[in-house]
């Protein structure tokens, strides 16, 4: 199965976390703090992380900062939280976090959690073990000025992709006309995924169907758009 790292400051957590995944016949590693998730992401790469937020050296979210700015966020990492605030997570989810559970985590979102995150590593692992075919060549220009060649995929018809996974925001604007220009691309983004499906779109980022529903409206988001047409 999957190797997972979980850190954790609180023993209780790091050992009940542990028996849930080690059940489900997952490898588990456990780290008390930030400089302990550092040794075990130095000695070798998990396929899941669990990263508490709230930790006595280090906060969680710093030490997913530090990861990214290295370029060593590749791997899943589900935030864990008990007392973090909706732009919390939202910050968490910008700089890179797959999900965000609060605590006390049930035991059907964590399982969740983890069966989604390691469905992504793995479809993004066999994404990237695609060789092109060794015949297909094109001509690139290469940032000297010269030309080069360069294995490509066979050209193929244009499809839809559904939503992009990568966005860009107008960052030269007032902090909360920029958080809800985010927000507002985070939501389209899941009600896309999900079908336009509020209850899975709920389930997906945490939020009561209620308070989401009030969320998206003051958003201005259009829920039609997240429907896919049917044949």
């Amino acid at each position: 199965m999957a190797n997972i790292l979980v850190v954790d400051d609180e023993l209780g957590i790091r050992d009940l976390l542990f028996e849930i995944l080690n059940d489900e016949g997952h490898n588990v590693e456990l780290a008390e703090n930030a400089a302990e998730a550092r040794a075990a992401r130095q000695r070798a790469r998990p396929d899941l992380v669990l990263l508490d937020i709230w930790m006595p050296d280090t906060d969680g979210v710093t030490l997913l900062k530090e990861w990214s700015a290295a370029g060593l966020l590749s791997m899943p990492v589900v935030m864990m939280s008990g007392h973090a605030t909706i732009d919390t997570a939202v910050d968490a989810t910008r700089i890179g976090a797959f999900a965000f559970l609060e605590k006390p985590i049930t035991l059907q979102k964590l399982l969740k959690a983890v069966e989604q995150g390691l469905a992504r590593e793995s479809a993004r692992r066999a994404a990237a073990s695609v060789v092109p075919p060794a015949n297909s060549f094109s001509a690139v220009v290469t940032t000297v000025g010269e030309s080069a060649l360069v294995p490509t995929a066979p050209q193929a018809a244009a499809v839809e992709t559904g939503p992009q996974s990568t966005q860009s925001f107008d960052l030269d604007r007032p902090l909360r006309d920029a958080r809800d220009g985010f927000e507002k691309a985070y939501f389209e983004f899941h009600l896309a995924m999900e079908n336009g499906s509020m209850t899975r779109v709920a389930e997906k980022t945490g939020l009561e169907r209620t308070h989401l529903y009030r969320k998206l409206k003051q958003l201005g988001v259009d829920l039609s758009r997240g429907r896919r047409s049917t044949v």
